[in-house]
C-alpha cells in the first residue's frame, strides 16, 4: 500500500460545536476509486480487476457504489449483484469458486477476499449517487435514524467487518439535481455529524460535494467538512451534460479564451471550497477515467457546433477512456485536459499525461488526495491510476 505524504495535518480536528467526536485525520494522500455495483454485469468488471490491473495496490480506499437511501434508511441496492451472486473460479479474486451454500457471495464476497491480499486497503460503502438521492430529504430531518440505519447495515454479520467506513454522495443538498430539495443548508453537516456519532471518530466518513459554484453555495461545507474525514470533489462534467450542441471539454483545470462559463473548471471549484474554510487536505480533486463526446462536428477546436452527443456503448454521449484512447485518440489539449477530434464525433477527456499535471496542481494546493470516477473505464493496467499515484508521488510540477 502506497502512503504518500501531502502536507502536516492535525491527528485530531475538534469538530466545532457539533457534539460529534473528534475525527481523526491522516497525513497521507488519499487515492480513491469507485467500484460499481453495476459494472458486474455489461462492463463485465468485476472484483477480480481490481488484482489483476494492479489497482488494490495503488489504493489507499476504495469506494462501493451505490447504495441506496430509502425512505430516509440505509439499505442495498442490488442483493444479487452485492451479496448473492455465485462467482465462479474465472471471475474469483483467490480463484476458487463460490460454494452453494457460502455465506457470502456476489462482489462483497470476492471483497473481503482482496482485502485479505491487501490488509492496507480501506473500503467504503457510498450511498447515494445520481439516481439514488431522492432519499436524503428524509434523512434530513431524522439524521440520527438515518445514521443509526447505516451502521446497522454496514455491521450486518453476513459481511461484519467489511466495511471501513460510509460515504454520503448526496445530488445535492439544498439544491437540485434530478430532485430538488429544499432540506436548508446545515442538513448534510448534521447527516454527516450523526455518522460521525454513529460511526468514531477513527472511521471515514466522507461525502461527495458538487463542482459548481451556485451548489456549494447552497449548503455549509466548512460545517460539513468538520465531521467529515474528507470531501470529494466531483471536478468534472462541467460541459456535456445539458444538451448543449457546441463542443466542451467536460473535466478543465483550467479557464481557457471561448470557455462557456469561466467558473467551470476545477480551479474555480477548488478555490471556492478553500474559499469558504474547507482544510485543504480535507478536500480530495475528482477525476473522470471516462470522456464526453458529440457527433456532427467539423472544427477540430473546442467551441464548434455538433448536431447532438455521440454515441456509447452504454450510454449516449459518454464512453469509456480505454475505449477512446485507441478509437479516438487525442489530437489536442485546452484548459488543462485533452480533446479528440476523429471523423465527425469530438471528444474530451483525461489521459495520464493530463491528470498528472492536475495531480502536480493538488499538490501545489496541498489537497488530501484524489479520486476516480470510476474504474471500470480505465486499461487493464490501470494506467489513469498509475498516472494519479506518480503524479502525487513527484516533488516537484513537471514543467
Amino acid at each position: 500500500m502506497r502512503r504518500i505524504a501531502l502536507s502536516l495535518v492535525f491527528l485530531l480536528a475538534l469538530s466545532g460545536c457539533t457534539g460529534e467526536p473528534p475525527v481523526v485525520e491522516e497525513s497521507a494522500a488519499k487515492i480513491v476509486g469507485y467500484f460499481t455495483d453495476w459494472g458486474v454485469y455489461g462492463r463485465d468488471f468485476q472484483v477480480k480487476d481490481l488484482e489483476t490491473s494492479g489497482s488494490a495496490d495503488k489504493l489507499t480506499h476504495l469506494m462501493y457504489a451505490f447504495g441506496k437511501v430509502t425512505a430516509g434508511r440505509c439499505s442495498a441496492a442490488d442483493g444479487w449483484a452485492d451479496y448473492d451472486r455465485p462467482i465462479a473460479a474465472a471471475d474469483s479474486v483467490d480463484g476458487v469458486a463460490d460454494k452453494p451454500d457460502a455465506p457470502l457471495r456476489g462482489s462483497f464476497g470476492q471483497l473481503r477476499k482482496l482485502k485479505a491480499k491487501h490488509p492496507g486497503l480501506k473500503l467504503i460503502w457510498s450511498f447515494g449517487g445520481w439516481t439514488g438521492s431522492d432519499g436524503f430529504t428524509a434523512a434530513a430531518r431524522d439524521p440520527a435514524a438515518f445514521a443509526a440505519s447505516c451502521h446497522d447495515l454496514i455491521n450486518d454479520k453476513r459481511w461484519a467487518g467489511l466495511f471501513d467506513g460510509v460515504d454520503v454522495d448526496w445530488e445535492y443538498p439544498n439544491a437540485c439535481g434530478l430532485r430538488c430539495d429544499t432540506s436548508g443548508p446545515d442538513a448534510l453537516p448534521r447527516l454527516l455529524a450523526a455518522l460521525r456519532t454513529a460511526f468514531g471518530p477513527a472511521a471515514p466518513v466522507t461525502a461527495a460535494v458538487p463542482a459548481d459554484l451556485g451548489k456549494l453555495k447552497a449548503t455549509d461545507y466548512l460545517a460539513a467538512s468538520r465531521s467529515a474525514s474528507w470531501l470529494s470533489a466531483m471536478t468534472y462534467d462541467y460541459f456535456g451534460t445539458d444538451g448543449a450542441k457546441k463542443t466542451a471539454p467536460h473535466s478543465p483545470l483550467s479557464a481557457y479564451p471561448g470557455i462557456p462559463r469561466d467558473t467551470a473548471t476545477t480551479t474555480a471549484t477548488v478555490d471556492e471550497l478553500l474559499g469558504l474554510g474547507v482544510p485543504a487536505a480535507k478536500v480530495l480533486l475528482g477525476i473522470g477515467f471516462y470522456g464526453r463526446g458529440w457527433t456532427g462536428v467539423d472544427a477540430a477546436a473546442p467551441g464548434g457546433p455538433a448536431s447532438g452527443p455521440a454515441d456509447g456503448r452504454f450510454e449516449k454521449g459518454i464512453e469509456d477512456y480505454e475505449v477512446l484512447a485507441t478509437r479516438c485518440p487525442p489530437t489536442g489539449t485546452i484548459g488543462g485536459t485533452a480533446y479528440a477530434h476523429c471523423g465527425n464525433q469530438w471528444w474530451s477527456y483525461d489521459t495520464p499525461t493530463t491528470i498528472k499535471a492536475k495531480m502536480a496542481y493538488a499538490r501545489s494546493r496541498s489537497l488530501g488526495g484524489a479520486f476516480a470516477w470510476e474504474l471500470s473505464g480505465d486499461t487493464p493496467r490501470a494506467d489513469l491510476l498509475g498516472a494519479v499515484v506518480s503524479g502525487l508521488e513527484q516533488t516537484e510540477a513537471p514543467s
